[in-house]
């Protein structure tokens, strides 16, 4: 699954899910594993999570990507 894959889907299930975005607040990296079944290393993360928030936040997926370049 590829960054833009793993981003999409995980906003679109915690924008529709009270409890995954309690839990996307509590520990990102748990919530992202859960909704998509995979075990993210470390290299992922730091790309998957600011732009998951960038975009709940209302930026889009390049916003949330902009910072690592």
């Amino acid at each position: 699954m590829e960054v833009k894959e793993i981003v999409e889907k995980t906003v679109n299930k915690v924008k529709n899910d009270k409890d995954l975005q309690e839990q996307f607040k509590k520990d990102p990296v748990k919530a992202v594993e859960k909704i998509t079944g995979i075990d993210l290393p470390d290299d992922l993360v730091e790309k998957v999570i600011p732009a998951i928030k960038a975009k709940l936040a209302g930026g889009g997926i390049i916003d949330g990507i902009k910072n690592l370049l």
